[in-house]
């Protein structure tokens, strides 16, 4: 019921209603392969799953606008929430789970519908039904690392700022723009420390080649859901008298 009125809410006066759920990412992708592809003719090193720019970058921008939507609703969540949650008894956790749930409405469909688009590339290779687990890895990870930036947010408004500045130049911190390879070898360490890194691979990895990711790219997503609930868990235990008096 949450996530039906904040997915109302944001379409709530327009004529096309919820199709601009939908629609908005769609025109955005189509911009981004169309100044890449077509104006510019943009083409990646050999060593690239695929030479076509704007085909590379759908497959790893789709998961990016999906996490940066998930991640800068979640963060102020509890912050928004702070009149209903100092009147009702509410557990906390249900205001980030909802923008996060609200973003894979969005979203999901929209990682799932071009698998259809890039048959191709993949040729609809069994690996390939992987990706609805990626997809769920996805989504958790932004639940966990939302919930944990709107506790720290309620706490401290600045952590709203720093984390708006990481999220503009994480794009160019994740393997969307250009191939993992074409990345300095030696400097490939702080594409890991982003979270989103072997997500994009894995999407790549699925939809360019039909591939299963490689073990590396699943120890990471791991990693990725191990310490934001290790964080998360000890940031619970130690903000839980004074998290209404924050937000």
């Amino acid at each position: 019921m949450m996530v039906r009125r904040e997915l109302a809410a944001r379409h709530a006066g327009a004529a096309l209603g919820p199709v601009w759920l939908y629609a908005q990412p769609i025109l955005m992708l189509g911009a981004y392969y169309l100044l890449f592809d077509i104006v510019l003719g943009a083409r990646l090193s050999g060593s690239a799953p695929s030479r076509g720019m704007g085909i590379f970058l759908i497959a790893g921008m789709l998961p990016w606008m999906a996490f940066t939507d998930a991640l800068s609703r979640s963060m102020t969540s509890l912050v928004d929430a702070g009149p209903l949650l100092q009147k009702n008894p509410l557990p906390p956790a249900l205001f980030p789970l909802r923008t996060v749930l609200s973003s894979a409405v969005t979203f999901a469909p929209l990682m799932l519908a071009v698998v259809l688009g890039y048959i191709p590339y993949h040729g609809l290779a069994v690996p390939v039904l992987l990706l609805p687990l990626v997809i769920v890895i996805e989504f958790v990870t932004c639940f966990l690392l939302g919930y944990l930036l709107a506790i720290l947010v309620a706490a401290m408004r600045d952590v709203q700022q720093i984390v708006g500045f990481l999220i503009s130049v994480g794009l160019f911190l994740t393997p969307i723009l250009f191939s993992f390879d074409m990345f300095p070898q030696a400097m490939r360490w702080i594409l890991w420390l982003n979270p989103m890194t072997p997500i994009v691979l894995a999407f790549q990895s699925l939809l360019l080649h039909g591939q299963m990711p490689e073990p590396a790219v699943w120890i990471a997503m791991g990693l990725w859901l191990a310490l934001p609930t290790l964080l998360l868990d000890l940031v619970l235990r130690r903000s839980s008298e004074q998290l209404l008096d924050w937000i």
